[in-house]
């Protein structure tokens, strides 16, 4: 065999190699997983809106799968939430009965986490141990695992910002929690993809065509108003105005810019731009349906954008009702549901575009 020849060789082997082999079982594992997290970061809403995150003012991961049994457990972890700021400055005529609602909403969440972990836990170390999963593909998955880790470290640190000095956890922690579970979801989302459509080849780089950078560019709009959306939800910046277009009476009230930290730090520019900044999905989406269907790219992708620019008008929809219902709590939980939705859909169509990119620059 000529020189040239085993070189060629070898490239095929170690690309070979580095391929990642579709698995149905898999993909099933990780869409559901994908589900548990999801469903995990919508009622972490409802803990939110419900004022319940700071009624467990402990983190015990393992002891804390059990609830109190019997009275004086109950009035014994009641006695820690007095000592709480938002008991003292908020919730100071909250009775026992009323505490433990509170205790089990956020109970419920730590729970649904717990559940999560084992779900991710015990069948990628099955799937690793019959090595459906190889271990030099285990990468992607022990990166998961890390992300789940790192989410839940950030869950607790959020809480414990709001139980020494303040009656609410900071803004910021919040929405670092929110990323990290999100970016947990995209990527097990990702790689389901690859398990239920394939996997590209890894010596092969396609070029990313026009509609897929429109689809990045939406999905990078996305995650800074959802980023917005969770200083939002910490600084409760949606009870700033119960008016809408109008704010204070104007379209753009006085003094929103004349600082830098008003961007992250003021409750008014915060919501005032969490209010606008999502009319650029209402440009951008339609922009890329409008290119995709220029190029005759297939139908499923065409009907899925869509749907898209339909959740995207449903989701502003959705997003003023929560504002002129002064944060009713069902439109509130409707309004972070369908924004999960649209990363969802998000992910969904980075992947297929790319997918069609690779097709097309082997024709």
């Amino acid at each position: 065999m000529s020189q040239t020849r085993r070189e060629n060789t070898g490239t095929l082997e170690n690309r070979a190699a580095m391929t990642i082999v579709p698995s149905a079982r898999i993909g099933k594992w990780l869409f559901s997983f994908a589900l548990i997290v999801a469903f995990l970061v919508v009622f972490g809403g409802f803990v939110r809106l419900t004022r319940s995150g700071l009624s467990i003012t402990e983190w015990n991961p393992i002891s804390g799968t059990i609830p109190p049994l019997g009275e004086q457990a109950w009035l014994d972890e009641f006695a820690k939430y007095q000592q709480t700021p938002e008991f003292q400055q908020i919730n100071f005529n909250m009775t026992l009965e009323e505490y433990k609602y509170i205790f089990y909403i956020e109970w419920i969440h730590r729970f649904i986490a717990r559940f999560a972990g084992l779900f991710y836990a015990i069948p990628v170390f099955y799937f690793l141990f019959k090595k459906t999963i190889p271990f030099q593909k285990f990468g992607i998955y022990f990166v998961m695992g890390m992300l789940f880790i790192a989410q839940a470290f950030a869950g607790w640190i959020m809480v414990a910002s709001g139980l020494v000095d303040r009656p609410s956890v900071s803004h910021f922690n919040l929405t670092i929690h929110l990323l990290l579970a999100l970016t947990l979801l995209g990527l097990s989302l990702w790689t389901a993809f690859g398990h239920k459509y394939g996997f590209p080849d890894p010596g092969k780089k396609a070029k990313w065509s026009l509609p897929s950078k429109l689809a990045l560019a939406s999905f990078i709009l996305l995650i800074i108003q959802i980023s917005y959306g969770g200083m939002t939800a910490g600084l409760k910046a949606g009870h700033v105005s119960d008016t809408w277009p109008l704010m204070f009476g104007r379209l753009i009230p006085p003094n929103l810019f004349n600082s830098w930290i008003n961007l992250f730090e003021v409750p008014q520019t915060i919501v005032f731009i969490h209010r606008w900044f999502a009319w650029l999905g209402i440009l951008v989406v339609p922009a890329v349906y409008y290119l995709a269907k220029k190029r005759n790219y297939p139908r499923e992708i065409l009907n899925g954008l869509l749907w898209l620019t339909g959740a995207v008008a449903l989701q502003i929809t959705l997003g003023v009702l929560t504002i002129l219902s002064y944060v009713n709590i069902v439109i509130a939980l409707l309004h972070q549901a369908n924004a999960i939705v649209l990363f969802v859909l998000a992910i969904y169509f980075i992947h297929r575009l790319r997918a069609w990119d690779a097709r097309t620059a082997q024709e």
